[in-house]
């Protein structure tokens, strides 16, 4: 998809039904979950939090006092540790930037497990799986992961399929794996032109993250957003369009596109690291035009030049750095701090990204 209709390849055109399929390559529903899928109509495209309902836990009466700006082990944060430590102890995502605050942990803390949950954004109910490892134990502030499906996916396949929990579990970090509504090809998000139409996953987002804070120990400085393929599109589009909740995010198999880039005006600089294959069939490395989903067209900016803009967008100065050995290169000098990186795979197809990269680069990056 080369920047314009006319110089992509035929075979990449005329993908039709097997790059929806593709698009959506989620595998089924995890075992643990029943429903997901679906959550009702559309939003009213108006909602910025929202009102929630669900069953794992209840607000907290009293709950457990703990600092969100201890010691981590994802490296120095950008203003160093932070001065009260309080009865959390120690994060798992990098010191905090900013020091200062406690949060009251939830009691009682919930329970390790999958269940799924329900928010309501203006007049819809949406749905999500909550992932609750073992390692959480519900005394200190840890890091949320809200994770994205692909085009005709939902949160369970997404739960099941993900490489993130295998990373963030042994931290007790805890997941979210949001189901979009059906589009022309199944379960979406709309980041602009594409790829369900009448909803506001924008608000969606916040509203999931509002929801999980009520009954989780979650530090709001260290949400993250993660992704494949759509949902690395809605990733782009979360950093784009709330990064005062989102810390830093990491989409895979998805780039910024011409229709939705002018449009990307985050609230402050915003870390984003990428996954892309040098061989994705379905969203070409050096960008182009896709007609995959129906009436929804879409031009992808290319993997470089997504990274490219970021950078313009973050404030990066200088070139970005030559690929490491994981083929990673990265735009470190950056506005307060954050970096751009882009892992490129010589050969790789369209496939979720190395969550034993992007998880390390994501916690330790927090909100100011």
């Amino acid at each position: 998809m080369m920047n314009g209709r006319t110089s992509l390849p035929k075979q990449v055109l005329l993908v039709g039904a097997l790059g929806a399929a593709l698009w959506g390559c989620g595998s089924g529903g995890d075992g643990n979950t029943s429903g997901g899928g679906d959550g009702g109509g559309p939003g009213d495209g108006t909602s910025a939090g929202g009102t929630s309902s669900g069953s794992s836990g209840s607000p907290a009466s009293g709950g457990t006092t703990a600092s969100s700006g201890g010691d981590g082990t994802g490296g120095s944060g950008a203003g160093g540790s932070a001065t009260g430590a309080g009865t959390g102890g120690a994060g798992t995502g990098g010191n905090d930037t900013g020091g200062g605050g406690s949060i009251t942990c939830p009691s009682p803390a919930l329970r390790a497990g999958d269940t799924n949950q329900t928010v309501t954004v203006g007049s819809s109910s949406r749905s999500f799986v909550l992932h609750v490892p073992a390692a959480y134990d519900g005394s200190k502030p840890v890091p949320l992961v809200v994770d994205f499906h692909p085009l005709g996916g939902s949160g369970p396949s997404e739960r099941s399929g993900s490489p993130y929990p295998a990373q963030t579990d042994p931290e007790g970090v805890i997941m979210a794996f949001p189901s979009g509504l059906s589009g022309p090809s199944g379960g979406a998000w709309n980041v602009g032109p594409c790829c369900v139409a009448d909803t506001d996953d924008v608000a969606f987002a916040r509203a999931l993250v509002a929801k999980v804070q009520e009954t989780a120990c979650i530090d709001p400085k260290r949400v993250y957003a993660v992704g494949f393929s759509m949902g690395g599109g809605m990733s782009h589009y979360v950093a784009c369009h709330a990064a005062d909740v989102f810390a830093a995010v990491a989409p895979a198999a998805f780039d910024l596109a011409q229709e939705n880039e002018g449009g990307c005006n985050p609230s402050r600089p915003i870390s984003v690291i990428s996954f892309r294959g040098t061989s994705d069939p379905i969203v070409p490395y050096a960008g182009g035009y896709s007609s995959v989903v129906r009436g929804m067209p879409i031009t992808f900016l290319g993997a470089k030049a997504s990274s490219e803009k970021w950078a313009e967008i973050n404030g990066c100065t200088g070139p970005a750095s030559a690929e490491d050995a994981q083929g990673c290169s990265t735009y470190s000098n950056c506005q307060d701090g954050v970096d751009v990186i882009l892992c490129t795979k010589q050969g790789g197809g369209h496939e979720p990204g190395d969550a034993r990269i992007g998880w390390p680069v994501l916690k330790r990056h927090t909100l100011p």
